[in-house]
């Protein structure tokens, strides 16, 4: 059974090096966790490295700039991996061709096709419209509110012409101050379902983490696997992720699970035993937030 804790650095001097997700342990979508900001500033003072691992479909640079606009300093992190990252080098080594049609907001994810430094001899990719394209990328959808069903005719007429989707977010939902929205990886479920082939980069596939790890080997490359925590509040993202890697995890259960934790401070023990045995699930420690 999981460990309930109640602050970070009841466990912290445990590990040299932290897998930190963001949204909803730093943030919320619209501004920093203070709480959570100062427990990394905390674990940052006495020699930990912080590596935030997020499965945002934008460049590093992207999230850096959004962190900064959200509030959450430069002081809380050592480096940055994104799920974006990973699958941009997935796309210009062409895994899903060089004819490409997008899904998500432009204004938002125009970045995801900036030059990546990870690729040396990179494809040269054009955004075409769907009847022309050799792949779909998909950094979300269209309209975060909108059922993901109504992309049914577009991926039946995807799935006949035998296209790959390349998922940037392998996130179902997120929730964005009060409200949730939904992501890439609920239109990635649905091209699967359809029968169609979609290609994870982010949480709680192996790319991301191996990403996580050159980030993390950057600032220090002597920190083996038994001395990193992964904290999230993703229970098929984040701790699947930790899970699946033979990473010590953190479960922030006020995140996402919080109606089914019964967290108000701190999760109800009965109810997380019952939650975390129904998506068979063992995340090492557990905590209301990120503290």
């Amino acid at each position: 059974m999981t460990q309930i804790i109640n602050e970070l650095s009841e466990i912290s001097d445990r590990y040299k090096a932290m897998f930190v997700d963001l949204w909803g342990c730093v943030h919320n979508g619209v501004t920093a966790y203070p709480e959570a900001v100062r427990a990394l500033e905390t674990y940052r003072d006495a020699g930990g490295i912080v590596v935030l691992v997020t499965n945002s479909p934008k460049p590093r640079l992207g999230v850096t700039e959004q962190l900064g606009s959200f509030g959450v300093p430069e002081a809380a992190w050592d480096t940055i991996a994104t799920s974006g990252d990973s699958a941009r080098a997935a796309m210009f080594r062409g895994v899903v061709g060089r004819k490409v049609w997008f899904m998500g907001e432009w204004e938002r994810d125009a970045g995801f096709f900036d030059p990546i430094k990870l690729v040396d001899d990179p494809v040269e990719i054009e955004r075409v419209e769907l009847k022309d394209a050799e792949g779909i990328v998909c950094c979300g959808p269209f309209d975060p509110y909108a059922d993901p069903a109504e992309n049914r005719p577009d991926f039946l007429y995807a799935k006949q012409k035998g296209l790959k989707l390349l998922c940037a977010n392998p996130d179902i939902v997120v929730d964005r101050g009060e409200k949730r929205e939904w992501c890439a990886g609920a239109l990635a479920r649905l091209y699967s379902e359809m029968g169609g082939e979609s290609l994870y980069f982010g949480k709680p596939h192996p790319p991301i983490y191996d990403l996580a790890r050159r980030r993390l080997a950057e600032v220090d490359a002597s920190i083996g696997d038994g001395e990193i925590l992964a904290i999230g509040d993703g229970i098929g993202t984040d701790i699947a992720g930790a899970m699946g890697e033979g990473i010590d995890s953190l479960f922030i259960t006020g995140g996402l699970a919080a109606q089914q934790t019964q967290t108000d401070r701190q999760p109800n023990p009965d109810a997380l035993r019952a939650f975390l045995e129904e998506k068979k699930s063992a995340p090492t420690y557990s905590i209301g937030r990120l503290r």
